[in-house]
């Protein structure tokens, strides 16, 4: 019993935010008695707490809600962490049913607190239903071929660089290179660059979009078998030479796949709403939003008799909508050494740093 009793600030902190809903259900059904069946396909029962049974979806549901776990992810009903969050389940039911037993429920903060979190459960549960509806993978797939229409998609160049000092040095490499010396052996023995120097120079696959503006500068038209340099970078000066040149691969569907759920499941979010307020008779009985100093005003050529709060509203733009990234749906290249600017797209990880590529 006293080890149940030790129960710390951080835990008591969730549960009290979760309470007056566990307090709701115990409201509604009385003193709470327990389901007769399992309330989804293969849940299996993990506890009882005074006759009322704790699901294995109750714990799971939890630890979605604390972010321990992704929405879809699976829990484990051994591991450490599902014991702890059953522990959290169990401590808040007890919670919710003393604070019934107390009368707490009929307090009218209580009650507005009730009411309120069972507003936002009903409203959840119909954006769930919404989204359950219209993100699938039909539309996902649609979506995924439609921006594979409109991607731009550039060259990839493969490249092994060496960097010098000087223009002096970097010419002298290049007579070197021209009398055929090996690029890996030179790279060694006189780059400066520590990330490229030890591996022959080598930069992988990488699009100029990414690059320093000397790089995509130098490149642009260069062939494969050219050797281009030596031109100033941010260390030195740089000969590069251009092994392979092809076009950018597009991102697979499944690196696409979380990135356009997220925006389908923002589009569908932001219609019901619009048509929700399309049909409500929604008024504020706040008065207009009080200007602060600095602030932007609304421009002279505004319409006149234009509702105020239409021209303060800004949209809101839905998360890496795909039809407005430039070069939608890029390339997963190899990360080349240089270091370069963020990517295009979201979806793209950046390619890794390398000294002698200015930023």
């Amino acid at each position: 019993m006293a080890a149940r009793m030790n129960i710390s600030i951080g835990r008591i902190r969730p549960l009290a935010a979760l309470v007056l809903c566990a307090a709701l259900a115990l409201a509604a059904c009385g003193k709470g008695p327990s389901l007769r069946g399992a309330p989804e396909p293969g849940d299996t029962a993990v506890a009882e707490v005074n006759g009322q049974k704790v699901w294995a979806s109750d714990v799971k549901r939890e630890a979605v809600e604390q972010g321990l776990i992704g929405e879809g992810e699976p829990l484990d009903a051994t591991s450490d962490l599902f014991r702890q969050v059953l522990d959290e389940v169990i401590d808040q039911k007890l919670l919710a049913a003393e604070a019934i037993r107390r009368k707490v429920d009929r307090q009218p903060l209580a009650r507005r607190r009730l009411a309120a979190a069972r507003e936002r459960i009903l409203a959840d549960t119909l954006v769930e239903a919404q989204v359950a509806g219209a993100v699938n993978d039909r539309a996902i797939s649609n979506l995924y071929a439609e921006q594979l229409r409109l991607a731009r998609r550039s060259d990839e160049i493969k490249g092994r660089q060496i960097v010098t000092r000087t223009a002096a040095e970097g010419e002298a490499v290049r007579k070197l290179l021209s009398a055929g010396a090996a690029f890996e052996t030179l790279a060694m023995d006189k780059s400066i660059d520590p990330n490229t120097r030890f591996n022959g120079g080598d930069l992988g696959y990488f699009t100029l979009d990414v690059m320093p503006s000397a790089y995509g500068a130098a490149l642009k038209d260069a062939r494969v078998g050219d050797l281009v340099g030596p031109f100033q970078v941010e260390q030195g000066f740089a000969l590069v030479r251009v092994e392979d040149r092809r076009q950018e691969k597009p991102i697979s569907l499944e690196q696409a796949r979380p990135q356009i759920v997220r925006f389908l499941t923002y589009d569908q979010v932001r219609d019901l709403l619009e048509r929700l307020r399309g049909k409500a008779k929604v008024k504020l009985l706040i008065g207009p939003r009080q200007a602060l100093p600095g602030a932007p005003r609304e421009p002279a050529s505004a319409p006149a008799g234009a509702p105020r709060a239409a021209a303060q509203r800004q949209p809101v733009e839905p998360p890496h909508d795909p039809a407005k990234l430039p070069g939608a749906l890029p390339a997963q290249p190899s990360a080349p050494a240089s270091k370069a600017p963020a990517p295009k797209a979201p979806a793209r990880p950046a390619p890794a740093p390398a000294a002698g590529a200015p930023r």
